[in-house]
């Protein structure tokens, strides 16, 4: 979860606030140094805490919150207000050139990840704008640094354009480009070389490329775990070429949050993406209103729901839905729940999104392993077995399972266990006894939640919907 730390801190200082019916300036004034070493710990830039706890304090100490009847929740509420203004207000979008080819480059130093953010917003634009991507591999000095571009565009079936090490970068983009349009691409994302610091022959280098590019983005890719440090890459950057946007990776890990925090103030350069994972797929849009609401423990349900939207096929999860309501659920159903979990993201994640779970996560073990580890055990049933559950109390059953899934007699016996139990809860939360359950699957019984809907007027017959 990002910013784990800073929103423990945060959410503890806020907490002592919360839930009184009187607060008065002293409070606040304790509240407010908390949130400053909170803030300086996670290595924000010292000018935007100052400007941050003035203006929390100033409008905190106004007689409508002093006198409101939840004065904490007001505090939290201001918090979470100048925190989104902080990281920006609002989402900044990505210009496209809806008219013909949009151009990306990609800036950065050295190890910021900028190859594999290339391959990442390639997928997310031909994904989320239906556009199709070319990819150009224009750093031609770091050593395999063509080829991993390469090999990133063909796990993602994404073309790239490459002419080797020995031309110009330069005229490799000038090439790139001619062929995108030749070929019908509407995207070009450039990959350029890095350095292991700022210098006059990258800067120059760069320069030219933009010439030649003419890009609609310039994106420089930063490290979110640089902190404080990573303005002034910004600065650098954004002083020669006009960085247009950020790209922040490693948004996932405990970062202390200093770069999101400190870079809009201080640069007026807008976050526009975030890496939140590895896995070539886990790249989003920066939305500061989301990303406070995390910060402070108030969950992010906005993207959790789009996630879940991208990733989950709309009739799947209710035919899902329609086969619980009639009392089947069997372990092709848990399957295929598992795989839908899965494609949202990982379960701490997930979990992380959804309000007053994240700091309880913090020292929670969540292994997303134990995903591949059911479906091997379930990859070892027969497909009877799958489909009629009861079949698993014997235990000839569970040693067969165990050898063919490698795992132990124990992992076997708590996953069926489990499994019974959802089952009984499925039948608790719909009010059935096991004859109800039954006639319901012979069709004799309409399911609970199901509702008659007329065809036609006056025709008096009707159907069942769910």
């Amino acid at each position: 979860m990002p910013f784990e730390s800073l929103g423990e801190r945060l959410q503890m200082s806020i907490r002592r606030l919360t839930g009184r019916g009187r607060i008065n300036e002293k409070d606040i004034e304790e509240m407010m140094r908390e949130v400053r070493v909170s803030l300086l710990e996670a290595d924000v830039n010292y000018r935007v805490v100052k400007s941050f706890i003035a203006d929390v304090k100033e409008k905190a100490l106004g007689e409508r919150v002093l006198k409101s009847l939840t004065p904490g929740d007001q505090v939290l509420k201001i918090v979470h207000e100048e925190l989104k203004t902080l990281m920006g207000g609002e989402a900044a979008p990505l210009n496209l050139n809806k008219n013909g080819i949009t151009v990306f480059l990609m800036a950065g130093l050295q190890g910021s990840g900028k190859t594999t953010q290339a391959g990442k917003l390639a997928n997310y634009l031909r994904k989320h704008e239906n556009m199709k991507p070319l990819l150009i591999a224009a750093d031609i000095y770091r050593p395999a640094a063509i080829n991993q571009l390469i090999t990133i565009g063909k796990q993602l079936n994404i073309e790239t354009f490459s002419l080797g090490q020995n031309v110009k970068p330069q005229e490799i983009v000038k090439q790139g480009i001619s062929y995108a349009k030749q070929k019908g691409h509407n995207l070009v994302i450039i990959d350029t070389a890095g350095r292991l610091h700022v210098d006059d022959v990258l800067m120059e280098e760069l320069m030219e490329i933009k010439g030649v590019a003419k890009p609609d983005e310039i994106l420089l890719v930063i490290d979110a775990m640089t902190g404080q440090d990573a303005v002034n890459v910004a600065l650098s950057f954004h002083e020669k070429l006009s960085v247009t946007g950020c790209l922040l990776t490693k948004l996932d890990s405990d970062t202390r949050g200093g770069a999101a925090l400190s870079l809009r103030y201080l640069t007026n350069i807008p976050i526009k993406m975030v890496g939140v994972g590895e896995k070539l797929d886990q790249i989003e849009v920066f939305h500061p209103e989301r990303m406070a609401g995390r910060i402070l423990g108030m969950g992010d349900v906005l993207t959790l729901i789009e996630k879940a939207t991208q990733n989950i096929d709309e009739i799947d999860a209710m035919k899902m839905a329609e086969r619980i309501q009639k009392g089947y659920f069997n372990y092709n159903d848990f399957l295929k729940q598992l795989q839908m979990i899965k494609k949202i993201g990982s379960l701490k994640g997930i979990l992380g999104m959804l309000p007053g779970l994240g700091s309880k996560l913090k020292n929670m073990e969540i292994d997303d392993k134990q995903f591949a580890y059911i479906e091997a055990i379930i990859g070892s049933m027969t497909p009877e077995e799958r489909r009629h559950p009861d079949l698993l109390k014997s235990r000839s059953r569970k040693e067969r399972i165990m050898r063919g899934s490698g795992r132990s007699y124990q992992e076997v016996n708590q996953l069926t266990q489990r499994f019974e139990d959802m089952r009984s809860q499925m039948k608790t939360l719909m009010g059935l006894d096991e004859s109800q359950l039954s006639k319901i699957q012979q069709g004799k019984m309409a399911p609970p939640m199901a509702r008659k809907v007329k065809k036609g007027k006056g025709k008096g017959k009707g159907n069942f919907r769910f």
